[in-house]
């Protein structure tokens, strides 16, 4: 960069302007809004871990408590109670699950784009198929599933999003019903 100037943008392009520099920077700005909303989202997650760690816990002392009382109809009551409250911790964990699994694939989306960005960003990658390549190759072995690296793999063999989508969503759904959830 050209000392004491400011640097070639799309608001005051010069001679240097390059739609490549711009597409790096659109790219980084896409990483650093993921990677904030991922931060929140992780911080609010945290509290709501501990809260339900302490009212699992609670639960666990009210059964352990009740089930040293005689039995009475308030027993009954206090421990069906305690089990619809453990049953729908049950139903918050599987969601931090799932919270758990939406993170990572932010965390690689914004691996990915980081990746790419640098890719762009060089000009003597950036015309290079076989660096092409090899950042396929990285982005793809990143995917934590099967589905997932079936949608890229789709996309690559020229599906369009929804095409993807749907291919990578009915193997889901088939695989369902071998997940175990506790």
């Amino acid at each position: 960069m050209r000392e004491n100037q400011l640097k070639s943008t799309s608001t005051a392009p010069d001679l240097d302007w390059s739609q490549v520099q711009e597409t790096v920077m659109m790219l980084s700005l896409a990483v650093a809004q993921i990677d904030r909303a991922m931060n929140e989202g992780t911080d609010s997650v945290s509290a709501l871990t501990d809260s339900f760690t302490s009212m699992a816990q609670g639960a666990s002392f009210i059964d352990t408590a009740c089930n040293t009382l005689p039995d009475t109809p308030e027993k009954t009551t206090i421990l069906k109670n305690s089990q619809t409250i453990s049953s729908q911790m049950q139903s918050a964990i599987v969601a931090f699950q799932f919270y758990d699994k939406l993170s990572q694939r932010l965390n690689h989306v914004c691996n990915s784009l980081s990746s790419l960005s640098e890719l762009v960003g060089d000009s003597k990658r950036l015309f290079n198929p076989s660096e092409w390549k090899g950042l396929q190759d990285k982005i793809r072995s990143k995917y934590p599933t099967e589905s997932d690296k079936h949608m890229f793999d789709a996309l690559l063999a020229g599906a369009s999003v929804e095409e993807a989508l749907k291919a990578s969503n009915a193997e889901t759904e088939e695989k369902t019903d071998d997940i175990e959830l506790f």
